[in-house]
């Protein structure tokens, strides 16, 4: 019944000036750096590669992603030196590296309480560990996939133990201060979705993403059934504005850990 898939760099990039500018704003709080290389960790279709080649001319830059399709699409940009298929979790870098940047990736990873002092503790003295992730999961777009998942298909989705995978920026705080120096910080942004045509907007852009676990495990049936009970109720939620398109507030925190 599952139908487990990679990712899709050409639904992903649909929205990819929305999903770009988070990581330009956590990029414009990294400073300077110590010699070294910098790894673009979770690189995902490369989209932050050309901003960071520019920012760190003359730096070896890495990416580093789990998904072939997308290490496939980000090797189109030229702007790595060397793109590796691994997991986050375990990966360790082969040199000295002076920037670890992660642009809406380690929210897909569980354990950060262990995650990132492990990266923190493969940088060079005075490298900075950079991460941005989403936590939208109380809001309506991502509530309501959980919510009916386990309604409709509650031999696949037993989500009574669920916990959030993102934690508030505050936990971030107390967890990597003792580290080093650290900046955290969270924004919403009202993202504004254009229209779509047989889907609500806000559909659009999460089935690229939040989505694709459930999805994964629904046949053709179950899945139409799910994205229509999903659309109706992301009506109510997210109102579509006159031309057709819908406001989106959608939260993400960031940190900047300099060791």
């Amino acid at each position: 019944m599952a139908r487990v898939s990679d990712w899709n760099p050409d639904a992903y990039a649909r929205f990819g000036d929305l999903r770009l500018r988070p990581a330009l704003d956590l990029l414009a709080q990294v400073g300077d750096l110590p010699v070294g290389d910098v790894v673009d960790l979770g690189c995902g279709n490369g989209a932050a590669g050309p901003t960071l080649a520019e920012r760190f001319t003359g730096r070896r830059l890495f990416g580093i992603d789990m998904s072939p399709a997308m290490l496939a699409a980000a090797e189109k940009c030229g702007c790595y030196q060397k793109l590796s298929e691994a997991d986050a979790a375990q990966w360790q870098p082969d040199s000295a590296t002076a920037l670890i940047f992660s642009n809406a990736a380690m929210h897909w990873l569980p354990d950060h309480a262990t995650l990132f002092p492990r990266l923190a503790s493969v940088l060079i003295p005075g490298g900075m560990l950079a991460v941005q992730m989403p936590r939208q999961y109380g809001a309506p777009s991502h509530r309501f996939l959980r919510d009916f998942a386990a309604e409709m298909f509650p031999d696949r989705f037993d989500l009574k133990g669920w916990v959030a995978p993102v934690s508030p920026p505050v936990e971030y705080h107390r967890l990597l201060s003792p580290l080093g120096r650290v900046t955290v910080w969270e924004t919403d942004y009202v993202q504004r979705l254009e229209p779509a045509d047989g889907a609500h907007p806000v559909r659009r852009f999460t089935q690229s993403t939040a989505m694709r676990p459930y999805l994964e495990h629904l046949d053709d049936e179950e899945t139409a059934a799910f994205i229509k009970r999903y659309d109706h109720a992301l009506g109510s939620a997210y109102p579509v504005e006159a031309d057709g398109s819908v406001l989106f507030p959608f939260r993400r925190v960031f940190f900047v850990l300099t060791v």
